[in-house]
């Protein structure tokens, strides 16, 4: 018998997972299942879930659409968390329901702050010099 359960099989099955779970939290809360005012009145986008290897927790990183009231957003997912964690368990076929943990996703601002260093006329000049510098 031949064990396919290597760590390389392990870890695609968490990603292929953490990818179910998000296409999930997208589609209900972009169809509005959760009877919620603050989730009503913004559009959330799930940007990424990560699950724990063992499949039993999963932290999903959220972005209300143009950062809008982004601490209100997630207190209410995480109000409603015992409803979205019902609504995976029974469109994500797992042995146990995952438990959701619910976060701003701060990739979009780091990445802002990021280009708007890398636009610096400090940071600019110095990129002008290391490329009169002779390479060897």
């Amino acid at each position: 018998m031949k064990n396919n359960d290597t760590q390389e099989n392990r870890s695609v099955r968490v990603l292929r997972v953490g990818e179910q779970v998000r296409h999930v939290l997208s589609d209900v809360l972009m169809r509005g299942d959760v009877h919620d005012e603050v989730l009503a009145a913004h559009s959330v986008s799930v940007t990424e879930v990560r699950m724990s290897p063992d499949l039993r927790h999963a932290t999903v990183f959220i972005k209300p659409l143009l950062g809008a009231d982004e601490a209100a957003v997630l207190k209410a997912l995480r109000t409603n968390t015992a409803y979205l964690q019902r609504a995976v368990a029974g469109r994500v076929n797992l042995k146990y329901a995952a438990r959701l943990k619910f976060l701003a996703d701060e990739s979009f601002d780091e990445g802002g702050r990021i280009d708007a260093l890398l636009r610096s006329p400090e940071v600019a000049r110095d990129l002008a010099e290391d490329e009169d510098q002779p390479e060897g």
